[in-house]
């Protein structure tokens, strides 16, 4: 099937809770929606699914408009972060509810139960109650019952949430493998940037209700459309700084003055917000092309692995960023200290004032 979203938008009590939102998911795809709390992920999936229906714009399932017609009449399946199982069965018979409810043969059920069961760990309590499950397994068993459905679309709201690590990565590599095999429309919906690029797929930045982008995930993470997606797909936030380009130089907003080097060389003449990630702000010198800035270390954070340095640089007009490095190994600063950061200018974006994309580094540095 094909789910099409033609500029759906949902209004509550004066408020948006999505705005005009167009988008077009193919049979078999594994659809990732990207933003904040509050962005409108599960908002966005109640319309796709039928659980509410769009104030304007129309729901359409292979051509066909769907808009106003109830879940129970479409093929959907949806795991919410917070697990629903049916408290009186057993793990094996939660997991086997839909197929039962669609009346099929006793040997299909109790394959296609036990092939879900073993992909999702739940072997050894397939006798037991939800009762007498952690909350994992219980969340696992809503999925596998998803899973079991042989639904056209398939909708997971933030589903390995409530997993401990090991396991969500290794659903996270299986997990697009089963949508790629099912024919479906799947559509899971995340927080966290690092769960979009494991899942790959396609991938919709949202924000307040709006699509800022939507697209092939790699794509979208290396040349988002606009600001606004760059800071949805970015974890540390995305830094930014605005840059004033001026011929062969450009006035930075410290106040500074740097030859126009990588991205920024071939840019018109004019005001600029430039974003670049965390992991593309360097604590050491990386070569002779990098823009040196000197602030302030605000926060600095070990996790073992990595160094997460907050630095507050100086703007010119008294006020001040907050800018976040990410360095390998630990890192001894302390708050208060005077530190220069790096800037790579081949690694950087380029926003014009409408905050769409003027320039972005070459595929090949962009990662």
């Amino acid at each position: 099937m094909s789910l099409v979203l033609d500029k759906v938008s949902m209004h509550v009590g004066g408020h948006t809770h999505i705005e005009q939102v167009s988008l077009t998911l193919e049979r078999g795809s594994l659809n990732v929606l990207l933003g904040p709390t509050l962005s409108g992920k599960t908002s966005l999936m109640r319309l796709m699914a039928g659980l509410d229906k769009p104030t304007a714009g129309r729901v359409l399932v292979d051509g066909r408009d769907v808009t106003g017609v109830h879940v129970r009449q479409r093929s959907v399946a949806m795991v919410y972060q917070q697990f629903i199982n049916y408290p009186s069965l057993t793990v094996y018979e939660n997991i086997a509810s839909p197929l039962r409810v669609a009346r099929r043969p006793k040997a299909e059920i109790d394959r296609k139960v036990r092939e879900a069961a073993r992909l999702l760990k739940l072997e050894p309590y397939l006798d037991r109650t939800p009762m007498h499950l952690s909350g994992g397994q219980q969340q696992r068993t809503a999925i596998a019952r998803a899973l079991v459905k042989d639904a056209q679309l398939v909708l997971l709201d933030e589903p390995l949430a409530n997993l401990d690590y090991k396991l969500r990565e290794e659903l996270r590599e299986e997990l697009p493998k089963i949508f790629a095999a099912s024919g479906a429309v799947f559509v899971y919906a995340t927080t966290e940037p690092a769960e979009a690029l494991l899942l790959r797929g396609n991938t919709a930045t949202l924000w307040e209700g709006r699509l800022a982008q939507f697209g092939r995930t790699p794509d979208v993470y290396r040349r988002p459309a606009n600001i606004t997606s760059a800071r949805v797909f970015s974890d540390p936030p995305l830094n930014t700084m605005r840059v004033h380009k001026r011929g062969a130089q450009v006035v930075l907003d410290t106040g500074d003055t740097e030859a126009a080097r990588g991205v920024l060389a071939g840019l018109p003449d004019d005001t600029y917000t430039v974003g670049f990630r965390a992991d593309h702000l360097y604590l050491r010198r990386p070569d002779a092309e990098a823009i040196a800035v000197t602030g302030t270390v605000a926060v600095s954070e070990i996790t073992g692995s990595e160094s997460f340095v907050h630095v507050d640089v100086p703007r010119a007009d008294g006020g001040s960023d907050r800018w976040v490095a990410v360095s390998r190994g630990v890192l001894d600063v302390e708050p208060g200290e005077r530190i220069e950061v790096f800037i790579d200018p081949r690694r950087v974006f380029a926003f014009g004032h409408d905050g769409a994309l003027a320039a972005a580094p070459p595929l090949a540095v962009a990662a």
